[in-house]
């Protein structure tokens, strides 16, 4: 036993140092910075301090109204909106590569746990908020060490065009009953949450008649104020004085007893926003993260996908560099901050960040006074918020989700190609039409597949040399040498290819005449094994009719492929012609004449020009 015991002792603690080893290899290959502030600390001053402070003020009276409105939107109290954005504005600009982005709740991924939560009522969302937050911080943080973010630049932008697009409808008409005062009691008295649009349009319209026209009245008021202040104060904090504006007229109708529904039974304390601990110990605890583990990887992918879009718009306006990962492992930390802290996940806010940079923002630290401002208000506001009309906030909630409806982008993915217009109408469509953590996955997978439809389909062209010894497509009719044929391969070589490849390589060797076919592969890429095996069998395939294969063009890489997997061999070391970096032809021309010496041809010498100040054809 005591032997036995102390080989398992030594066994684990072998295995600990291989963790160990493996986990500063990881974290050393990430390249991530513990603190990224640091640089821009450097020569900090009073003048850097005054921009900052103004833009953080400045952004606080906007992100103070909208955390409330996606608080809102996701189905949560208010107060969790406002520490979101408070505690996430906090901690993010630590570890943030980018100096102008702030970090919070946004409209995107607030409807995205709505329709979550909506399409399964029977969970409650408030004891699983903890964890899903915890879960999405857990996720970003293992691929920004991973270097994940790096994979997003194969996202196709028509499916995030898409996706918000569909995302702002639904949101316009989720809050469309509250606008018209219809009753919360009668929407919810068939027991079904809605979370399509047909299922929206269809409860409006069956609930018209209990439309009330003091709440109707109240919104095209608050809407007119909205618009009033955004045309003449621009510069002004318009979402503030609106919600201000409008709080302070509803308390008008009260005078003459008329009622407007507020949120009088959402006001909260300092005490309510002590940090609740996610629940990883209870029975349920891993049934829970069973449940969760897909909103919190859309979460995670949506907040990334938003991150990079907004870090590299800002950072082409201000001359700076990011880093996605690094940026991924912000995102991270504060999602992880705000699980602690009573907050709901967080994401890079576009309208935020853009309005950080446009009031003079000089580093991350006006992101942590904008956090700080958040902060006083989630303590000093919570009596305030039973005075403010669900109107006027449901307005607001509009206001901002048709601010997301981009013509101009909707226009260019439709147009742009027909794979872009299909991705654009099957993502809006299943947004529509699907909770929102798998649309967003419908649409990446149609966007996948279209592309891998299309590097799919390698581009075979049949070769000769011409008269001034170049290479040029082979004319109709008739080739210089009928037994010889020089195939130019161009494109992906990979899995996906295989099968049309086959196809096109055995319709080129269908005439009988034919003896010997020259693959030039030099602008061929990423072959594959099942693209190597392809190759095999044409290359037996060919030698079993008495004809043979040659390859030309052959790269290092593709060569590598080639011998790792055996083909050389099979090929032949003689029938493979490396690529010349000063000639491109040159090979060519060498598996031609190699071609000649199998057959016994003794056709005139070829005549091969290469002029170096003009592109080749490939």
């Amino acid at each position: 036993m005591f032997p036995s015991l102390r080989s398992w002792l030594q066994h684990l603690r072998d295995f600990t140092q291989e963790g160990r080893a493996l986990l500063r290899t990881v974290v050393h290959d990430s390249a991530l910075d513990p603190f990224p502030l640091r640089r821009s600390l450097l020569g900090y001053g009073k003048r850097s301090f005054l921009s900052d402070f103004r833009a953080g003020v400045s952004v606080s009276m906007l992100d103070i109204p909208q955390g409330m409105a996606y608080a809102l939107i996701a189905g949560l109290p208010l107060q969790y909106g406002i520490t979101c954005s408070a505690v996430a504005a906090l901690v993010g600009p630590l570890l943030s590569s980018s100096r102008h982005t702030i970090f919070g709740p946004t409209n995107a991924t607030a409807f995205m746990v709505f329709s979550y939560f909506a399409a399964y009522p029977q969970l409650d969302r408030l004891s699983m908020m903890p964890l899903l937050v915890f879960m999405t911080a857990a996720l970003l943080i293992a691929g920004a060490f991973l270097r994940v973010a790096d994979l997003t630049q194969f996202i196709s932008r028509t499916v995030v065009v898409a996706y918000v697009t569909g995302a702002s409808i639904l949101i316009t008409m989720n809050q469309l009953p509250v606008l018209l005062g219809i009753p919360a009691e009668m929407l919810q008295a068939g027991g079904h949450v809605i979370i399509t649009l047909p299922g929206h349009v269809y409860r409006i319209f069956t609930h018209l008649g209990q439309a009330q026209w003091l709440n109707i009245a109240f919104s095209v008021t608050t809407l007119a104020l909205f618009l009033t202040i955004k045309r003449w104060l621009p510069r002004w904090p318009t979402y503030a004085l609106t919600l201000v504006a409008a709080s302070l007229l509803g308390l008008i109708p009260n005078a003459f007893g008329l009622h407007l529904p507020t949120f009088s039974n959402a006001t909260f304390t300092w005490s309510e926003l002590l940090p609740p601990f996610p629940d990883f110990i209870s029975g349920g605890a891993l049934a829970n993260a069973s449940r969760l583990f897909g909103l919190a990887l859309a979460l995670a992918f949506l907040a990334t996908l938003e991150n990079s879009a907004m870090s590299k718009t800002l950072a082409a306006k201000s001359y700076q560099r990011v880093d996605p990962n690094q940026d991924m492992l912000a995102l991270g930390a504060a999602n992880l901050a705000c699980a602690y802290f009573s907050g709901m996940s967080a994401s890079c806010s576009l309208t935020r960040s853009a309005l950080n940079f446009a009031a003079g923002a000089r580093t991350g630290l006006a992101s942590m006074c904008n956090g700080l401002c958040c902060l006083v208000g989630a303590l000093t506001i919570g009596g305030a918020v039973a005075h403010i009309p669900r109107a006027a906030l449901a307005t607001l909630v509009v206001c901002v989700a048709v601010s997301l409806f981009n013509r101009r982008h909707i226009w260019i993915s439709v147009n742009a190609t027909r794979s872009d217009a299909v991705v654009f109408v099957i993502t809006l469509f299943a947004t529509l039409m699907l909770p929102l953590h798998v649309a967003i996955f419908v649409g990446i997978g149609v966007s996948v597949i279209l592309y891998l439809r299309k590097a799919s389909r390698p581009s075979l062209v049949e070769y000769e040399f011409n008269e001034e010894g170049n290479l040029a497509e082979a004319r109709q009719g008739g080739r210089q040498h009928p037994a010889i044929s020089i195939v130019h391969v161009e494109g992906e070589l990979f899995f996906a290819s295989a099968d049309l490849f086959r196809t096109q390589i055995q319709r080129s060797c269908a005439d009988p005449n034919l003896r010997i076919v020259i693959l030039r592969l030099k602008n061929a890429r990423h072959l594959d094994a099942t693209c190597a095996m392809a190759i095999e069998e044409l290359v037996r395939s060919l030698r079993a009719d008495g004809r043979d294969l040659i390859v030309s063009g052959v790269v290092k890489d593709l060569y590598r492929v080639l011998k790792d997997a055996g083909m050389a061999e099979v090929i032949g070391k003689d029938n493979i012609f490396p690529a010349s970096p000063t000639n491109p032809n040159l090979s060519t021309r060498n598996a031609l004449r190699r071609a000649q010496e199998i057959l016994g041809i003794k056709d005139a010498e070829v005549r091969i020009y290469y002029d170096p100040s003009k592109s080749p054809k490939t």
